[in-house]
């Protein structure tokens, strides 16, 4: 049986007294998790979830999401990982998308929740910590994981594209487990007494698979942040003797600004660090190293490829600016317009084959088929090069994603809602440089004649219907927008003003 939840299961039998999760000053043992687990695979049971079943988790960073995702697994349910950010039409979308049956969402985001499960026809149990602590408690554990194959459908997280509408990800049994296991063992080297920092959220296929997943599979501790914050990582870092540190560009750059108000003591135990979700600025890696005294290992991956596809490996030279070379059993590979390999330099679209390859998109065929070749060859949209040593740089971006904080934005999808507004016409979505968030959303923006509106209107227009992170936090009114010749809008042509002067 390849159930993923087996190796809670498992670690729970060898660690039981091991202490598993830590967030704040609540403190849960792997057979404390591990029954916590079960009963919520109970719960499902009785709720009439059955085995293939889809589940939402709109969660926050807290022992809760670790407790549903098992119990969902263990019932062999799938889960559907969510930003608890998210609002209601985006809620809607993706319970109504996967036919979720039920939706475990946090109270403090109710108002976007309830619409969501009512309108989705999804059995809602609005939980925190002490919520489902409560709900499960006098229910029996579930005596053993449903039994699934390694290609059944675990997780759907859904990413998005040029069509404006996400797309849900499957990962499969055997293609989470195995890249979870690898990550631990060959990446990372985590290990059983290893303490490591889940301040990525769990909702992301980074600090799913990376924290969460590879820390249950050794027995390692994982400790939460509910919320990321610069000085709150230090001092869980010294706190708990945090190992093992996992972040984006952004968390890196945040903590080199408060690193003067803390003693280099308070980051001894730290012995490997990765990032991932964005390039890592190169003088940030470099200062960071300097200040905490604890190299960065930087690697690549998407939603689709569960999530690592390379790495910087720690007993290989590594190559500052580079996502290293493929993970072991991953193939990765340079095309040009055609699928045809090129020379190495030379840049072109990455692709990747292997195990960690998702399944497919959930119930898109045509979409699956034109990510995936008939060889296995997933077409990541990044355009890269491989120098001769077999190292691979990112170059840009073939799809027209933005990367702010650490979260993807697709202008595709915040340019629906603009599009709803009825005064505009036309509108371009972009990414703006930002010093501490990699990209800022901008928004270049046409109105309908004989119509006015303002860029304070159509910010809080898109604030009103999207998470926090995806709305244009600069918009500016142009007569057109740039177009080619067949009349498509030309993103890269857009001219961003002096954002200084635009709210």
């Amino acid at each position: 049986m390849t159930n993923l939840s087996m190796n809670l299961v498992a670690t729970a039998r060898d660690h039981g007294d091991t202490v598993a999760l830590r967030c704040g000053d609540d403190v849960l043992t792997y057979a404390e998790f591990d029954a916590a687990a079960a009963r919520v695979a109970t719960l499902l049971e009785r709720e009439g979830i059955e085995p293939g079943d889809r589940v939402g988790i709109m969660l926050g960073n807290t022992p809760a999401f670790a407790l549903a995702f098992y119990g969902i697994l263990r019932r062999g349910a799938i889960a559907v990982p969510m930003n608890p950010l998210l609002k209601a039409r985006e809620v809607e979308f993706y319970l109504t998308n996967t036919g979720a049956s039920a939706l475990f969402a946090t109270p403090m985001f109710a108002d976007e929740a309830r619409p969501a499960a009512e309108a989705a026809g999804s059995r809602l149990w609005l939980v925190d910590d002490a919520g489902l602590a409560e709900l499960i408690a006098d229910l029996p554990a579930q005596p053993s994981p449903v039994e699934r194959g390694e290609t059944d459908t675990a997780v759907i997280l859904h990413t998005s594209g040029t069509t404006g509408k996400p797309k849900g990800a499957e990962l499969t049994h055997g293609g989470l487990a195995r890249n979870g296991e690898i990550t631990a063992r060959t990446l990372l080297g985590i290990e059983f007494g290893d303490v490591v920092m889940g301040c990525l959220p769990l909702f992301h296929v980074f600090g799913l698979t990376c924290g969460m997943n590879t820390s249950v599979l050794v027995g390692a501790t994982l400790t939460l942040i509910p919320r990321f914050d610069p000085r709150t990582a230090v001092q869980v870092i010294e706190r708990d003797k945090v190992t093992v540190f996992l972040g984006v560009p952004t968390m890196y750059a945040a903590m080199l600004s408060v690193a003067q108000e803390f003693g280099p003591s308070a980051t001894a135990t730290l012995r490997t660090c990765a990032s991932g979700g964005a390039s890592l600025p190169v003088q940030v890696l470099n200062d960071f190293e300097k200040t905490f005294g604890c190299m960065i290992l930087e690697g690549y991956g998407l939603s689709e490829t569960s999530p690592v596809a390379s790495f910087n490996h720690p007993d290989r030279e590594r190559k500052p600016g580079s996502i290293g070379t493929p993970i072991e059993g991953v193939r990765m590979r340079v095309v040009d317009a055609d699928g045809n390999e090129i020379a190495t330099g030379e840049p072109g679209e990455i692709q990747i084959a292997g195990h960690n390859i998702m399944k497919g998109y959930w119930n898109l065929p045509d979409a699956t088929a034109a990510a995936i070749d008939d060889e296995g060859w997933f077409s990541s949209g990044d355009i890269g090069k491989k120098d001769s040593d077999g190292y691979y740089f990112i170059v840009d971006r073939k799809k027209d994603l933005i990367i702010r904080g650490g979260y993807n934005v697709y202008p595709r999808e915040v340019e629906e809602v603009l599009y709803e507004h009825p005064a505009v016409a036309e509108a371009a979505v972009v990414g703006i440089p930002h010093d501490s968030l990699g990209e800022e959303i901008g928004a270049a923006v046409s109105l309908k004649p004989g119509t006015f509106a303002d860029p304070a209107e159509l910010i809080d227009f898109v604030k009103d219907r999207v998470a926090a992170y995806k709305y244009p936090r600069h918009i500016w009114i142009l007569a057109e927008l740039p177009k080619g010749a067949t009349g498509k809008i030309l993103r890269r042509e857009i001219t961003v003003p002096e954002v200084e002067s635009i709210r």
